[in-house]
């Protein structure tokens, strides 16, 4: 059996998608806002750290929005993230 083969069988898909203008290998078909933030290591998170995240390129018939904490959605070939730290202190 070959490695490709093997890849294939039982394991997720790996997409490239687009965080804050950077290409990334993402494997898994969906994302956690968690994962995208974690994907734009932005810096550490606090009591007074906001992060927001859009996205664009989606699946279905949600193909752009924004994401809160504890949302999962799809991931799609060339779908674009947007990770923004704000903070509120």
């Amino acid at each position: 059996m070959s490695h490709e083969s093997e890849q294939n069988h039982g394991h997720d898909k790996t997409f490239t998608i687009i965080v804050n203008g950077q290409q990334k290998k993402f494997e898994g078909e969906s994302i956690s806002f968690e994962q995208a933030v974690q994907i734009a290591a932005l810096g550490p998170d606090g009591p007074t750290i906001v992060f927001t995240v859009t996205y664009k390129r989606g699946q279905g018939q949600k193909p752009e929005g924004t994401m809160v904490a504890g949302d999962v959605i799809k991931v799609k070939e060339g779908m674009i993230f947007n990770v923004t730290r704000t903070d509120k202190s």
